[in-house]
């Protein structure tokens, strides 16, 4: 039987996602749907014109899971996204802690709240070759429509912290002491590595460590390249064939 918390959950799930209003994606190259489409939603693989999220309802139950199991385990420390948009996955780590009644653990939102970082200027060939910045106009989502996109759903307070500004400059003095959830969501080698070599290492025995874009070759590559040079070797678990994660061994 499912309990208030699960009711509530899985209706944040579905009002993030909007597949309660079923908003048109936004036609793009991959995904070039002009209608709503449920599998699509569900999969993550549509780009919505109003829902707060893109991950789809089955990265959301990973979330879930994730961060239900650090709760319920007692691992140590916040939960942090790097890379928002439109700052859905992080609102709900801000619901699933409400539903625990959790105060002493903060959402830390980390995003340029500008797109993404000039192609031309990346170290990378792969990042060059991506040219994720075309995409600026419609991934680039300030800082404040974020944070009213928390308000609306009664989410905003001191426990949810902001870290505007490029990976690089803001990461390796984030104010985060220890973590029990890390989720990136930057698409990019380069960003995806600043994250794992800054964050990592504060993310506690027994947190996860979720890659929305493992399905994007520049971002898998850089998780294989950071876990071989660290000698990481915690499984990867598939989510959806599209994103992946693993738990750090206790």
């Amino acid at each position: 039987m499912q309990t208030t918390v699960d009711l509530y959950l899985d209706l944040m799930k579905r009002v993030l996602a909007n597949t309660i209003y079923e908003d048109p994606p936004i036609p793009a190259t991959w995904a070039p749907a002009a209608d709503y489409d449920e599998l699509n939603r569900n999969l993550g693989v549509d780009w919505p014109s109003v829902a707060h999220t893109m991950i789809g309802m089955r990265r959301l139950d990973n979330i879930e899971y994730c961060v239900r199991t650090a709760l319920e385990e007692g691992v140590a420390g916040d939960f942090i996204e790097t890379g928002v948009w439109r700052g859905g996955s992080c609102i709900f780590m801000r619901a699933v802690l409400k539903a625990y009644g959790v105060t002493d653990r903060s959402v830390w939102v980390a995003d340029s709240f500008q797109g993404m970082p000039p192609a031309h200027s990346a170290e990378h060939a792969g990042d060059r070759d991506l040219a994720a910045d075309e995409h600026n106009a419609l991934i680039a989502v300030d800082i404040a429509t974020v944070r009213r996109n928390f308000e609306r759903y009664g989410l905003l307070d001191e426990q949810v912290k902001f870290l505007p500004g490029w990976f690089r400059d803001t990461l390796p003095t984030a104010p985060v002491e220890r973590l029990a959830v890390l989720r990136l969501d930057s698409d990019l080698y380069e960003s995806t590595m600043d994250t794992l070599v800054h964050l990592y290492p504060r993310l506690s025995p027994g947190g996860f460590v979720i890659i929305d874009d493992y399905h994007i070759p520049v971002c898998a590559e850089a998780v294989h390249d950071w876990r071989t040079a660290k000698g990481v070797t915690e499984p990867i678990e598939d989510i959806d064939g599209l994103g992946a994660f693993w738990r750090k061994d206790k």
